[in-house]
């Protein structure tokens, strides 16, 4: 599907994403909402790769292998955060990252 055929509208695209993303894990007091907004930078990062891949590369295929190398780091990282938030809560009944002050379990 093609939204547009300006590089430009892509590159917007991909920065309203990022910034989403970087507003969202400034402004969430949970961590489930900090996961969340490093999803979105993240798909900000892949939108980039396609981009660029559709309108700048000459090889199709670069760009279509980092935005999986992405999707698959993207996946392991939310297999991980949500494993360590369930262990906190367990430990401190709350996922609130400023009342989590010891990390020792």
């Amino acid at each position: 599907m093609i939204i547009s055929d300006n590089l430009n509208t892509y590159l917007i695209i991909a920065a309203i994403l990022l910034v989403i993303g970087l507003y969202g894990m400034l402004r969430h007091r949970s961590l489930i909402g900090m996961l969340i907004s490093s999803e979105f930078i993240l798909n900000g990062a892949a939108l980039n790769f396609m981009a660029f891949n559709r309108f700048v590369a000459p090889n199709p295929a670069v760009g279509q292998i980092y935005t999986l190398f992405i999707m698959g780091i993207a996946a392991a990282e939310a297999a991980i955060v949500v494993s360590i938030i369930i262990a906190v809560y367990r430990k401190y009944r709350s996922e609130d990252p400023e009342q989590v002050q010891d990390l020792k379990m």
